[in-house]
This record gives C-alpha cells, sequence and structure tokens, in this order.
C-alpha cells in the first residue's frame, strides 16, 4: 500500500513550512483494521506534529489519500492544533481537495471542497471557519462559530452525514449542530417577497394597527383588580363583637390583565410568493476526496498541526480524542504552567 505523498513548499514565492519533527509516522489504515466493524479510516497520522516556521510567511502542505466518497455515508474530519505562539493573526484550518491537484503548485488559490478550523486575529476574531463547496462554489456556515485561543492542544472535529444534518466537536465535546439546509445559504430559499405585489387602495400606513378581528373575551369586564388574599386568616384574639366582622386583606389578582386593549399587529405589506424550489437530496456529497492539506498565513508562527484523521466513524474519532487529548490534557498544562513560570522569572530578572 503506497503511504501519502507529503509535499512540501520549502520556498516558492511566500509559501514555506519547515518540519519540527522530521520523523513521521503515517498510519493509513482500511476496514480490515478495524474488523468486525464496517469502519473505514481513509487518512490518518499521528506525529510529533507540523509546526509553522518562521513569521510572516503563507504555508502550504498537502497530502494525497485514497479517493473518499460520503455518499451514502458519514464523513468526519478531525485534527489536533496548538497555538504554542502568540498568534495575533493567523490561520490554523485545513482543507479538503478533490480533483486533481498540483501538490507542488498547492496554495491559497487552489480550489477545495471544505475548509475547517480557527482563525484568529487580534482581539476581535475569534472564528471556526466551516467552508462548504458546491458546484464550484465557496459557502461559509451563517452561524458564528468560537475557536480556542489559548496555548493549549484542542481537538476540532467536523461529522457530515448522508441526511446534511451536522456536527462540530471541540475536545469531544458538541459545539455546534444543525443542517446543510438551513446553516449555509446554498439552496435558494423556498419562499421570497413578491415584488409584484401592489399595496391596497384602503391600505393603512401606520407600522401597526389595532387587530380589526380582535374582540372582547366575554366576562373581561367584571373581573376584579384586586381578591381577597386567600391565605389570609383571622387573627385568634380577633373579637367581632370590638373590632366588627373581620375581612381578609385585599391582594392584586393574577386572573387582571388591565383595561383591554386588541391586540396589535404589524401594519406593513409583506406578501410572501412561492418560487420555483428545486431541492438537492445530494447537498451533503463532497466531490470525491484526494487530498488533505493545510494551507494558511500567519504573522506569528509556532502553531503544530496534528493528529490528522479523515474517516467514516464518529465513534473511532472519539475514541481517538479520549486516547490523546483526555489523557494528556492535564500533563501539557502542568508542563504549560511550570514553563510560564521560568519565562516570567527570566523575564523579571532582565528587569
Amino acid at each position: 500500500m503506497a503511504e501519502p505523498a507529503l509535499a512540501l513548499l520549502h520556498s516558492r514565492g511566500n509559501y514555506e513550512l519547515q518540519l519540527k519533527a522530521m520523523q513521521l509516522i503515517v498510519l493509513l489504515a482500511f476496514a480490515h483494521l478495524l474488523s468486525p466493524s464496517n469502519s473505514e479510516i481513509i487518512f490518518e497520522e499521528r506525529f510529533e506534529g507540523i509546526q509553522t516556521y518562521p513569521d510572516a510567511r503563507h504555508f502550504a502542505i498537502s497530502a494525497k489519500i485514497p479517493e473518499f466518497s460520503n455518499n451514502n455515508r458519514t464523513l468526519v474530519l478531525q485534527y489536533s492544533i496548538k497555538f504554542e505562539q502568540d498568534i495575533e493573526c493567523g490561520g490554523g484550518y485545513i482543507k479538503l481537495l478533490s480533483g486533481y491537484v498540483n501538490q507542488k503548485k498547492f496554495g491559497g488559490d487552489t480550489p477545495y471542497s471544505l475548509m475547517f478550523g480557527p482563525d484568529i486575529c487580534g482581539t476581535q476574531t475569534k472564528k471556526l471557519h466551516l467552508i462548504y463547496s458546491f458546484q464550484g462554489q465557496n459557502y461559509p456556515i451563517k452561524k458564528e462559530l468560537q475557536c480556542e485561543t489559548d496555548k493549549m492542544t484542542h481537538f476540532y472535529t467536523f461529522i457530515l452525514r448522508p441526511d446534511a444534518s451536522y456536527s462540530v466537536l471541540v475536545d469531544n465535546r458538541e459545539r455546534e449542530s444543525g443542517s446543510l439546509y438551513t446553516d449555509w445559504d446554498i439552496l435558494p430559499p423556498r419562499k421570497i417577497k413578491d415584488v409584484n405585489a401592489k399595496k391596497p387602495a384602503d391600505w393603512d400606513d401606520r407600522e401597526y394597527i389595532n387587530d380589526p378581528e380582535a374582540v372582547k373575551p366575554e366576562g373581561y369586564d367584571s373581573i376584579p383588580a384586586e381578591i381577597p388574599d386567600p391565605k389570609a386568616r383571622r387573627p385568634d384574639t380577633w373579637d367581632e363583637d370590638e373590632d366588627g366582622v373581620w375581612k381578609p386583606p385585599k391582594v392584586p389578582n393574577p386572573e387582571y390583565k388591565g383595561p383591554w386593549k386588541p391586540k396589535v399587529c404589524s401594519g406593513l405589506l409583506i406578501c410572501i410568493h412561492p418560487i420555483e424550489f428545486e431541492d438537492d437530496p445530494d447537498l451533503y456529497v463532497l466531490k470525491p476526496v484526494k487530498y488533505i492539506a493545510i494551507e494558511v498565513w500567519q504573522v506569528k508562527a509556532g502553531s503544530v498541526f496534528d493528529n490528522i484523521l479523515l474517516c467514516d466513524d464518529p465513534a473511532y474519532a472519539k475514541q481517538v480524542v479520549e486516547e490523546i487529548w483526555t489523557r494528556n490534557r492535564d500533563a501539557e498544562k502542568e508542563a504549560f504552567e511550570e514553563a510560564e513560570k521560568i519565562r516570567k522569572a527570566k523575564e523579571e530578572e532582565v528587569i
């Protein structure tokens, strides 16, 4: 079985990517490795990480993989990224590519089928990109997805199912879910405003008007504003001969809604006109995927991409996160905090 070809661009224009770890352990397996499950691992890499370097560059790298189609099957794309640097402004996403790709010339203009992952710039942009390509056009998700911004390792998972539903997980926790039909503006709307609609001559131009069909409920005016307090009790010392007939104090009546007013409705003229709508049951189907790629711009480099996985089994992807991230996060956090103490101590010595 041929291993995936990693196309590394060393010095083509502004594209450069250097490997922090030169020994890459590439695991490329198929269903028979997961027997007796019907799952399939299309591409998997677990290694010490690919790290971007130096600063202020575009980085591009791609891996050719066995062709994968998600027709009638679930697509799972997952990877981890660690922003070791104060990234300031830059991307940390990966791409799935279809068709033929000249890997030596792969870059930002190369068409892709899916783009997924973090994009950070300053304090304002902390976006988690999810861009879906359909019939040659790229469509970003309409929802605002947020990414992690600390310096720890985080796993990002995108799951796309044959019913066009999707899930986005961060560190094995669902961050967002929905459908390609509702969360992307890919297909035209089922209804639009009727541009040929004309306002009737007797139309009321006020923005809000009383509902002409509103009717006061029968008996509405007989509802008292106050009622005797049902919880009140006559004091034991009460003497009717001296104090008179005891009457409970009054409290606001929860049934009383104030003077009756008709409901207010919008007076704007909005006519909805159904249009010719053609559904696409294959909206979820990507063009056959042939490459996995990283293509980002970073002002400050130092991001570590790792644990890239493309498969059709969400349970296996979850297992990978548990094996790697869940078991190692506490140790990673302790090591980071210790490194921060040393760094701050050295800065104080200089001062």
